[in-house]
């Protein structure tokens, strides 16, 4: 039943990802998402039925760190103060925004284990959820830096490669979908994903002193 404690967080997750995609691009001079309507925390216009909720079902079936995406922000790059730059940082603060959450959970983790003023079951509950709240951010960062189109890491990659580099990269764009749902469908999404994770894990452990994963 542990996935009623981590769907919420999940969905929190994700939709603050979204946010922080719109918000940079904000501050970097499109408004775009904000005039759709999308730069904001409510839920219901950021669900994609596959990234919101059957991506999701299917690593709690595969007991694997719920993952998954919210619909895409809309943002145009040509309204940036320089597009290619401007569009890797936006790509880059939607893992960065869950790597951030991932440590404020682990500093509310701590803060539990080291007082007294919530215990219990409830002081139990929500370790659970700080804990599920670290794994789920974490996971999420790293499955959105895989250099494959459309997740962030490739719109890193396209906003800083160069020359022949971009050009050879660029060909995989058509295809990247369905590389993406192949990694996913064979598992392999796991095993490019759990050593990064694994490793930022223990370094958020050793940092906090305490035993999260």
């Amino acid at each position: 039943m542990e996935w009623i404690l981590q769907v919420p967080v999940l969905f929190f997750s994700i939709i603050f990802h979204e946010f922080a995609h719109g918000y940079a691009a904000f501050r970097r001079g499109d408004d775009t998402a904000f005039l759709s309507g999308r730069l904001s925390l409510n839920p219901i216009p950021h669900i994609d039925p596959i990234g919101t909720i059957i991506l999701p079902a299917i690593c709690l079936m595969m007991n694997f760190p719920a993952i998954g995406w919210a619909k895409p922000v809309p943002v145009n790059p040509y309204r940036m103060h320089n597009p290619r730059r401007d569009m890797a940082m936006v790509a880059f603060c939607g893992p960065l925004s869950n790597i951030l959450l991932a440590i404020a959970a682990a500093l509310c983790f701590k803060l539990i284990t080291v007082t007294s003023f919530v215990t219990g079951d409830l002081a139990f509950t929500l370790m659970k959820v700080f804990g599920f709240a670290v794994l789920i951010n974490l996971a999420l960062a790293m499955f959105n830096l895989i250099p494959v189109f459309p997740l962030d890491g490739s719109n890193i990659l396209l906003g800083l490669l160069k020359g022949r580099a971009l050009e050879m990269y660029e060909k995989h764009l058509p295809y990247g979908m369905y590389i993406l749902l192949g990694l996913m469908v064979t598992g392999l999404v796991k095993y490019i994903m759990l050593p990064p994770l694994v490793l930022a894990l223990s370094l958020l452990s050793f940092l906090m002193g305490v035993n999260i994963g």
